[in-house]
């Protein structure tokens, strides 16, 4: 059943994915050739505490850490290790913080240091199919035309479009009804309503669309070992349109900074 939220719900939705938002603005300030993920990891969890927010994946499902963080062909789920990021890898970046009860849940693919063409136009179009599937997120649509823009967009790059993996449901708890998935048939599923809260958050691979889980239980890589880029934003239907709740800002301030 989906759980339709009152204008105040969205504002504290709002204020979790902040702190979200912030969250990875700190990890964008230290991503670089030779950080581990251990150490994002751990700042990540300090930060959002200091937030008066508790971290939402760590203890989740035995969730271990933080952040949940993929590198390369791994897809999502990827689980912080000592083992450094290097120069031309992309890293998906996932957090999540509980704050007023709510919960706030996004993600980012970053560019470290200089990529390869591939990457960078992977990155590029995963993140455009990120706000065309936004835009589908109104009153006049159903669900699954969200996912047909996202599909639609990725395949005509030619590129894979994960299929186990979806978008969901936010609120009080980190997955709730309905199901987003990246994929679709225009004018199918339920009808958008006022109040819908969900994360749109397409997974995009430069190869194949299949996946694999790792013996670890949680690191999804793509089967033939291509890059995956992962973007994602929470929203809200409010008046009959997708009100974005986080922001990249935070992100590119931090990234621009460092390019100075």
């Amino acid at each position: 059943m989906i759980k339709y939220k009152t204008a105040e719900e969205i504002e504290i939705m709002r204020q979790a994915a902040q702190v979200v938002s912030r969250t990875l603005g700190k990890v964008a300030e230290m991503m670089r050739p030779g950080v581990t993920p251990l150490e994002l990891d751990k700042m990540a969890e300090a930060y959002i505490r200091s937030q008066d927010a508790i971290p939402g994946f760590l203890g989740l499902y035995g969730c271990p850490s933080t952040l949940l963080i993929s590198v390369n062909e791994q897809v999502v789920h990827g689980l912080p290790t000592e083992r450094p990021i290097q120069e031309g890898d992309i890293v998906s970046v996932d957090c999540g913080a509980v704050y007023k009860g709510y919960y706030g849940d996004h993600a980012y693919t970053f560019a470290v240091g200089k990529i390869s063409e591939a990457k960078q136009k992977l990155l590029d179009v995963t993140l455009e199919c990120l706000y065309l599937g936004i835009e589908q997120a109104t009153t006049s649509n159903r669900m699954e035309d969200i996912g047909w823009a996202i599909q639609t967009h990725a395949e005509k790059h030619g590129y894979g479009v994960v299929r186990e993996l979806v978008g969901h449901g936010l609120g009080k708890t980190l997955h709730e009804d309905p199901q987003v998935p990246n994929y679709g048939k225009r004018g199918r599923g339920k009808k958008i309503m006022n109040g819908l809260t969900i994360a749109i958050e397409p997974m995009i691979n430069l190869g194949t669309e299949k996946v694999i889980q790792l013996e670890d239980n949680w690191t999804i890589v793509t089967a033939d070992g291509q890059p995956s880029a992962h973007f994602e934003h929470d929203i809200a239907v409010v008046d009959g349109k997708p009100v974005i709740l986080s922001t990249f800002d935070y992100i590119e301030e931090a990234l621009a900074k460092k390019n100075d």
